[in-house]
Parts: C-alpha cells; sequence; structure tokens
C-alpha cells in the first residue's frame, strides 16, 4: 500500500491515513457490537408482548365464543316469546295492537276486524295518527251521543288521546249496531304504545236498564205523594200545558181524566169547568188574563168558587221559578159553613146581648148558655188543631220515610259504581232527591208555622255551636260556587227555638250565597242592648225597594227571579221570626249586597240540653266494630239503613217491631252497642217504648238514637228525660256516622 520510492513525506502521510482508517475501522466495530446487542435486547422484549397480546387474543376469542352461544340462546328465547306472544293474542278476548315508533308492529285478529272498512289498512307499519284518522272516518261509528255515554266522534291524532301523567287513556266509540267499545291506550316505558280494544256493550245496556229503573221509581214516588195529599195539585207550564196533576185534583174540580192529560191548556179545562155548569153561576167568573199579569208580577192569586152540589172549593195559583205556576184546590165547605154559622150566631146573639142590656136579669140564664155555647166552639177548634198536628206529624213520617230510604240506596250506589256515565246519572239522582226533601221540609215548617197553634221549643243555648254547624254544612255549597264564606265565632247564649233559629239563619245563609256571583258571605253577631243581632252579610246582587217588601212572601226570588229554589226560604223566616218575636231588618243595594239581620234575646251561659247532638267536625274514620240494632217497620228502609251499616263495618241486628228486637238479644245473649230506632212503628209501636224495653231487659243504659220526623216538644222532653239522641228524617249519613261514634265513646268514657 505505501511505494518505497515515494518521497518520505508522502510515505508519511499515507502512512498517516492508514492509521486513521485502522483507528475509524477499530471505533466502528465496537460501535456494531452494541448496536447488536441492543437488538438482542428488543427482540426479546418484542417476543413478551406478542405472547401477551397471543393470550388476550385468545381470551377475546374465548368471549366471543361464549357472547355467540348466548346470543343463539337469546335468539331461541325470543322466538318462543313470540310465539307465545302470538298465542296469547289469538287466545284475547278484544283487540290488542303494539306499535313501536308510533307504527303497528303486531296486533291480533280481533283488533283487525272491529271496524271492516279499517281493516285493508291494518298492517305493519301502519302510523298511529293514521290509524285514529281512519277510526274517526269509518261509516260504522254512530254518530251521537246516547245513553249518557259520552262518544269520541273525533279520536285525538297526536299521539296519545288525553293522556294522562302515567301515559294512560281510553276513549269509547259506539258501532251502528248498539254495540260499545272502549279503546285504551297505554304507553310502555319504552316509548311503545299497546292498543287495546275491549267490547262493553252489556255494562251500557244494563246501565241504560238500571237508569230507566231508578226514573220510574222516582216518578212513581213523586207520583204517591201528590196522590195522597188531601189537596187537589196540578203544575203548568210558562204557556199553560198541564204538566203533572194528582186524582184529587179531577175529583174536586169535577173534570173527566180524559182532559187531565199532559199538555191541555188551562184555559180548556176552566172552558170545561164553564161549559158544564160544575160551578155554580153566582160564582165570580175566572178572569185568566188578569191572573197571569198577577203571577207575572209575583202574586198570589185566591179565588173561590161554589159547586152546584154546594160544595166550596179555594183555588190558589202561585208562580213558579220557571214562569209556570201551580194550581191548588182545597175543599172548603166544612170550613165555610162553621164561618156562616159562626156568623149567624154572632148576629144573633149580638141582638140578645142588645136586649139583655135592657133586661139583664131575665135573660141571665140566656146569657150563661150563650157562654156554655162558645166555651164548646171553642174546644172544638182546639180539637180541629190537634188533629190537624197530628196529620202534619203523620204526613212528614209518610212523606220522608221512601225518600229516606231512597237516599240511603243512593249513597250505597255511589259507592259501587264504577263507570263514569253511571257515577254521573247517580249524582243527579242524588241532586233531584235532595232537591224534593229541601221542597217538602220547607212545605212542611210553612203549614205548622201557619198553624194557629204552632209549638216551639224555647231552651237556652250556644250561638257558637249553632253557627259552628252551620259553617260545616254550608261551607262545600260555598266552595262549589266559589264563594268566601266567612263566620265570626261567638261565645254568647240566647233564648230561642234552637231548631227554627238554625234553620231561619241557614235559609238566609244560602240566600246570600245564592246570589252571590263573586266575593264573599260574612256571618257574625252584634250586641244591640239586651238582645243579640245575628247579621249576615254579602256581596251578590242587591234588592230593589220595590222587590224588598215582596221577596219575605212565599214563591217568590229577589233579582228578577234568577237562581234556584223554590222560593220558600226567607217566607219560612218570615213566619218563625214573627210566631218567636224576633225582629226581621233587610238592608240591601242593588249590585252592592245584602245585609239580613234576626234579633234574638241575650241569656246567661247554661248547660247543654241532654237531647242536643253533637257539632259534627269531621266523619269518623275506620271500621264500626260495634254490634248495632236496627229497629224500623218500613222493610225498604230497614233494608237500606242495615246495607249502609254493614258497609261501615258494624254488626247489624235488624227488627221491624219492639217483639222482634227483644227476641234477637236473647238469641245473641248479650245486649247490643247501640240501639238506632224509628219512633212510629206499627200497632201502636213506638221507637221510646224499644229502648225502655231493652234497657230494662239488659239491666243498663244501652246508647240510643231516635231517628223521626217528630219534633214535639214532648218528643223532646222525653228525649231529655231518657238520653237518647235525637236525628231528623230524611237523615244526614255524615251526623249520623259521628253521632253513633258520640254516643259509643261517651259510654265507655
Amino acid at each position: 500500500m505505501i511505494d518505497p520510492s515515494d518521497p518520505a513525506e508522502v510515505q508519511i502521510a499515507k502512512q498517516a491515513k492508514i492509521i486513521e482508517a485502522l483507528i475509524n475501522r477499530a471505533e466502528r466495530g465496537h460501535e456494531v457490537g452494541g448496536t447488536a446487542y441492543s437488538l438482542f435486547q428488543s427482540a426479546i422484549t418484542l417476543q413478551a408482548k406478542v405472547w401477551e397480546k397471543t393470550k388476550d387474543l385468545e381470551k377475546a376469542l374465548d368471549t366471543l365464543g361464549r357472547a355467540s352461544s348466548e346470543l343463539e340462546i337469546a335468539y331461541q328465547t325470543q322466538e318462543r316469546m313470540q310465539r307465545n306472544l302470538a298465542d296469547a293474542m289469538v287466545a284475547m278476548e278484544g283487540g290488542f295492537a303494539l306499535f313501536s315508533e308510533d307504527r303497528l308492529q303486531v296486533c291480533n285478529t280481533q283488533f283487525r276486524r272491529l271496524l271492516p272498512d279499517v281493516e285493508p289498512i291494518i298492517k305493519p307499519g301502519l302510523a298511529f295518527d293514521d290509524y285514529l284518522r281512519a277510526v274517526e272516518a269509518s261509516k260504522y261509528l254512530a254518530r251521537e251521543e246516547t245513553d249518557g255515554v259520552k262518544v269520541v266522534r273525533r279520536p285525538p291524532a297526536n299521539g296519545l288521546p288525553e293522556t294522562s301523567g302515567h301515559g294512560f287513556s281510553s276513549f269509547v266509540i259506539a258501532l251502528r249496531n248498539d254495540r260499545w267499545f272502549q279503546i285504551s291506550c297505554r304507553q310502555t316505558s319504552s316509548g311503545n304504545i299497546a292498543v287495546l280494544q275491549t267490547e262493553i256493550t252489556d255494562l251500557v245496556r244494563e246501565n241504560r236498564r238500571e237508569k230507566d229503573r231508578l226514573i220510574d221509581q222516582q216518578a212513581h214516588l213523586l207520583q204517591a205523594a201528590f196522590d195522597h195529599m188531601s189537596l187537589g195539585v196540578c203544575t203548568f207550564s210558562s204557556e199553560g200545558a198541564l204538566l203533572v196533576h194528582n186524582e184529587r185534583f179531577g175529583a174536586l174540580l169535577g173534570v173527566p181524566l180524559s182532559l187531565l192529560k199532559k199538555g191541555t191548556p188551562f184555559q180548556r179545562i176552566i172552558e170545561h169547568v164553564e161549559r158544564h155548569e160544575i160551578v155554580d153561576r153566582k160564582s165570580r167568573r175566572p178572569e185568566l188574563a188578569r191572573w197571569f199579569k198577577a203571577l207575572r208580577r209575583g202574586e198570589t192569586v185566591q179565588q173561590h168558587f161554589r159547586r152546584r152540589d154546594g160544595m166550596r172549593l179555594d183555588m190558589r195559583l202561585h208562580g213558579l221559578p220557571d214562569d209556570g205556576f201551580i194550581v191548588s184546590l182545597m175543599d172548603v165547605t166544612a170550613e165555610t159553613e162553621a164561618a156562616a154559622l159562626l156568623e149567624q150566631r154572632v148576629t144573633e146573639r149580638t141582638a140578645e146581648l142588645t136586649e139583655a142590656n135592657r133586661q139583664l136579669q131575665v135573660h141571665a140564664a140566656e146569657q150563661t148558655k150563650i157562654e156554655g155555647a162558645l166555651r164548646l166552639a171553642k174546644e172544638a177548634a182546639e180539637a180541629a188543631h190537634v188533629s190537624k198536628t197530628r196529620f202534619l206529624a203523620a204526613a212528614s213520617h209518610d212523606l220522608l220515610q221512601p225518600i229516606n230510604a231512597a237516599k240511603l240506596y243512593l249513597s250505597m250506589l255511589t259507592e259501587t259504581v264504577g263507570e263514569a256515565g253511571a257515577k254521573e246519572v247517580v249524582s243527579r239522582l242524588n241532586r233531584s232527591f235532595t232537591s224534593i226533601e229541601t221542597l217538602l221540609q220547607a212545605l212542611l215548617d210553612i203549614s205548622r208555622l201557619d198553624s194557629s197553634g204552632a209549638e216551639f221549643s224555647i231552651t237556652s243555648f250556644s250561638v257558637g255551636n249553632m253557627l259552628q254547624g252551620l259553617s260545616e254544612d254550608l261551607a262545600p255549597f260555598a266552595a262549589e260556587k266559589g264563594i268566601e264564606l266567612r263566620i265570626v265565632p261567638s261565645s254568647r247564649w240566647v233564648t230561642s227555638d234552637q231548631r227554627y233559629l238554625l234553620r231561619s239563619v241557614q235559609n238566609l245563609v244560602v240566600n246570600a250565597i245564592q246570589y252571590t256571583e263573586s266575593g264573599r258571605v260574612l256571618v257574625g253577631c252584634r250586641l244591640a242592648g239586651s238582645r243579640l243581632r245575628i247579621e249576615v252579610w254579602d256581596t251578590g246582587i242587591g234588592i230593589s225597594e220595590a222587590d224588598q217588601a215582596r221577596v219575605f212572601k212565599e214563591f217568590t226570588r229577589g233579582g228578577g227571579g234568577r237562581g234556584t229554589g223554590m222560593g220558600l226560604g226567607l217566607s219560612i223566616v218570615e213566619r218563625a221570626c214573627r210566631h218567636l218575636d224576633h225582629p226581621v231588618r233587610l238592608v240591601s243595594r242593588p249590585g252592592v249586597g245584602s245585609m239580613f239581620s234576626i234579633e234574638v234575646p241575650l241569656t246567661a251561659p247554661g248547660a247543654v240540653a241532654l237531647y242536643e247532638n253533637p257539632v259534627v267536625e269531621a266523619a269518623p274514620e275506620g271500621d264500626l266494630d260495634l254490634i248495632v240494632m236496627v229497629v224500623e217497620n218500613d222493610a225498604d228502609e230497614l233494608h237500606a239503613m242495615t246495607q249502609k251499616l254493614e258497609g261501615w263495618g258494624a254488626s247489624v241486628l235488624a227488627a221491624g217491631s219492639t217483639r222482634e228486637a227483644i227476641s234477637l238479644m236473647q238469641e245473641i245473649g248479650t245486649a247490643p252497642d247501640i240501639v238506632l230506632a224509628d219512633y212510629q212503628l206499627d200497632d201502636e209501636d213506638n221507637g221510646i217504648e224499644t229502648i225502655r224495653t231493652l234497657r230494662a231487659l239488659a239491666g243498663s243504659d244501652i246508647p240510643a238514637i231516635i231517628i223521626s220526623a217528630n219534633r214535639h216538644r214532648d218528643f223532646q222532653a222525653q228525649a231529655n228525660e231518657m238520653s237518647f239522641a235525637v236525628l231528623t228524617k230524611p237523615v244526614q249519613l255524615v251526623r249520623l256516622r259521628a253521632l253513633i261514634d258520640w254516643k259509643t265513646r261517651a259510654r265507655v268514657a
């Protein structure tokens, strides 16, 4: 590599290059050796990672295999569930369909075939809104509402119709062949919609039959009440067409039944009476035009007639709230003859007394005879009054007995009926019976107050307790109208007839609520010397000065005839307060409101009468775990009361007389926890005798409640003496339940 012939400098340079090259090579050799070692270390690490990844891959393949097996099992389970679902849908009585994402997924044959003209479009994939629109447009739907069932003519097409907060709703459709179906839609947690078609034809038809039966029963009760009245009663519409009458009306007026049919004009009946000369020609001819004008003014028309056979008739015409009128006929022959006879006797005795002034000694014996005759006439009048009082008591019992039984049955029917349409029918019947009860109570109160010997029970009692009970009774009525009812408490005691004072204040408050469209009604007491003034304020429509004088007449309503009721409330207030010597005051401004007040004598606080019932704060809760003896001679009312008490959880011993009650008590070998007895039983038997006998047999004072329409002072005195409570018919169930609880708890205490 080095040429010896080269100069020394060249040879030295070449040698330096060779040495440098060798040094560099040696250094590179060392570097190559280090890189190989690094590559070896990397290969070992890479092989470890490959082994780790291989293990992970094997685990993943194993997991994938197990998942594949589970997926196969799930697929088999799904197929089995689909087969079960298909079998269940075939076995269902109603139609069923499932919509997923608002599209039809599956349905059964009944669902598809409900409406023939909709069947062709019911296929998987059908939109839920399209299904509702097709149902709406079906020609097989009945397009009217019938039998009190609401028919949805236009099912909503925006998802669930009338959807509640729980994703459930339903509507009813009626087919032309008098078939009824309920379509229920439920939204599942996954957002699907399940639709169920259920046929409710039998239920609708049963509700229809039950409604007709209840209506017929109500009509029968009303007609029976009319037919047993001593008055002849007939009602006419605002056009003068006959609506309802009783047999006594035709008998007194001498009109044939063929003429007394619904729709016959009142003028035609009068013309028949004139044409056949049923009324004596000397009697005053009817002036129909004048009568109708008087009725329009809210006045009562009274006319006396004398039939050709000598019978005297008193006819009265009263206007009704619907601009119709009611005609009542009364046979006053005996009263007229007695008045004529009395007038004749007074004339004769006056002449004799004039002569007796000149010959006093001669006619002393004749004067004694006259005094004796007057005494006999007074005794006869008092006997007639006692007879009338007994008749009123019997009439109130006979009229209110079937209404009490009907209200008990309606209460049970309200708790058992489930369909909304049937509940509405029962609710309307309840309101109808309540109206009948209110009207009968008002008529009986007016009859009692018009009697010359009206009985009153004057006691001392707390006004606060009376007003508290009044507040609880009328609070629901005020809340229903959206009126604020505020009754200011009072600790004062007064002297009055508690029943008639409560009825008078109640009528004032009811009128205030009824004639107040918005605002409030305030009831409070104000001292007025030795008297307490009970005031009722309202923000109602007010009463004009022209109407203030006539609002206290019967069948008269303020405010131009607006409102509800028969217009008897203020008439009862005026009569009761006049008998009790309680001044009544009215201050009113139209459009501002009215204030009615009653002044009552104050008295010192005293003890509450033993027969006074507790104030009902709330109906007790829980079962009535008692043995209750019910004594009632009316089979329907006994059955209804038994069913109601058993519904409260009581064990009931039902008896129709005192003898049966004794037999039942001896049969069970123990005394009942409480006795509920009607006062008027059969064969001169009564509830007081029942209580006295059962207590003597048991050797202890069994708690007892008398249920009756009897309000005489002697009866209340017996209640005070024997320590039993009194409830008047028709019974308010919430008061009965509270009174039973109060009486039984008092005995335990």
